[in-house]
């Protein structure tokens, strides 16, 4: 049953499903998906539709697929009278005059506790900097980025060895019932946003050289990098000049210290040395091979096993 409050939702990735899920399952008349163009997947690059526009298919939603909120793209939302906007990750900025056309403007969820972490990937930097508790926040959106006041936020212990893809999933769902939470006080007039407080910090757009291993800090900041670049865009490190990946990896109990880069076969996996203690890699890929359990690669290995540290060469 439609509670009559017209909303345009905006989102791409998996984590905006959720969200979309959620809003319709409340019963709001979601008049229109916005979400970027189908993009080409795998091997064999086949044109798929992103999940957003995939789940907004399976609940009979139009959809809008827009590289970028031009004015086409405006004119059509423009054309559905929408009282209030919503976006999830769309990946796209939202800009004036489509900023200001609903009359309750346009709110987002983003995954930090604003104002830290303002930007494209703040799960990612949030675990890199090894923040123990994030969150997430339903602000509204403004000109500047990730600036607007804040209607309600959430707190989230990170699990210790949570990655940020276990993050995102988690914060997904709970940013979801944040969300329709919002957007129900937005709709009888009782939300209330109010001013950031803080210092802003800055989350910058993760690239491949972001996931490059430095084995000579501590393990905890080795682990932090990790877990903040898996599974995108990947933790690697360097061997034999080429690119090595690590896909799981965890901390050692009561092994013993080994220098920075060497690695020593044991059960379960393989020891890599940092500036304390080791790690323990447990899942690899070498360059031009698959996916393989550590001790497989490292027992099938020639010659010593050293990443390369940054002080041998490598470039961050």
């Amino acid at each position: 049953m439609s509670t009559g409050f017209r909303i345009v939702f905006a989102g791409t990735p998996e984590v905006a499903v959720p969200s979309l899920k959620a809003l319709h399952a409340a019963g709001y008349d979601i008049a229109a998906v916005v979400t970027r163009p189908d993009a080409p997947l795998g091997r064999k690059r086949v044109l798929t539709p992103s999940p957003v526009a995939a789940a907004a298919a399976e609940l009979g939603l139009p959809v809008i697929k827009a590289a970028r909120l031009d004015d086409a793209a405006t004119a059509r939302i423009a054309a559905l009278e929408p009282q209030l906007a919503v976006v999830v990750a769309y990946g796209g900025l939202v800009r004036e005059p489509l900023l200001s056309l609903p009359p309750h403007g346009w709110i987002n969820l983003h995954f930090s506790l604003l104002p830290r972490w303002r930007g494209a990937a703040p799960v990612q930097r949030s675990l890199m900097a090894g923040d123990r508790v994030t969150g997430a926040a339903v602000f509204q959106l403004v000109p500047a980025l990730d600036a607007g006041d804040v209607f309600a936020q959430l707190e989230y212990e990170v699990p210790q060895d949570a990655t940020a893809g276990d993050v995102l999933d988690a914060l997904a769902d709970r940013g979801a019932t944040l969300l329709v939470d919002v957007v129900a006080g937005i709709a009888e007039g009782s939300a209330v946003a109010r001013p950031q407080e803080g210092e802003p910090t800055h989350a910058a757009k993760l690239t491949i050289e972001d996931g490059l291993l430095d084995w000579t800090e501590p393990a905890e900041r080795v682990l932090d990098r990790f877990r903040g670049v898996t599974p995108e865009p990947g933790a690697h490190t360097v061997l034999d000049g080429a690119r090595f990946k690590i896909l799981a990896a965890r901390r050692a109990e009561g092994a013993d210290a080994l220098p920075p880069g060497v690695v020593s076969i044991v059960k379960g996996g393989a020891l890599a040395g940092t500036a304390t203690e080791p790690i323990l890699v447990e899942r690899v890929q070498p360059a031009g091979k698959p996916a393989m359990a550590a001790a497989d690669w490292a027992r099938g290995a020639r010659g010593d096993l050293v990443f390369e540290t940054r002080a041998s060469g490598e470039k961050a």
